[in-house]
């Protein structure tokens, strides 16, 4: 039974080979989407829209208001215990991306195909979602 539920945005946009996703780095390097905690105030596909400009630049985008879908994962907590996390995924149309967003100085990004994001990331559910879009 997950402990914890994050809100994840699955960016999104037609790239000129088909649709591509943006992926971002973790703190520690992995590659993943903008996620975060819920946000008081806002609701669930509001507050992955805030991840997707915090964590990845997007400024501009159409979020689904239903989730896509979601996926488990393992969370540390700041005692060192594996405790489990349901992510729920929201896609979001990208339509503008900055470069200078608050996290820029810290993550990398990648737009790549839906496919190669697949083989990128570490979450099995998460292979799943990418693989079905």
């Amino acid at each position: 039974m997950p402990v914890h539920t994050q809100l994840a945005a699955l960016c999104h946009r037609k790239g000129k080979k088909g649709r591509e996703v943006l992926l971002v780095t973790s703190s520690n390097g992995r590659w993943i989407l903008p996620k975060g905690w819920p946000i008081d105030g806002l609701n669930s596909c509001d507050a992955a829209m805030v991840e997707a400009w915090e964590e990845a630049g997007v400024k501009k985008g159409k979020v689904s208001r239903k989730a896509l879908g979601s996926f488990l994962s393992t969370k540390l907590s700041s005692e060192g215990d594996e405790e489990p996390c349901l992510t729920k995924v929201y896609a979001i149309k990208v339509q503008k991306t900055l470069e200078d967003y608050p996290e820029s100085d810290r993550r990398d990004r990648i737009w790549v195909s839906p496919t190669k994001a697949a083989k990128m990331v570490t979450e099995d559910g998460l292979r799943a979602l990418l693989l079905d879009l």
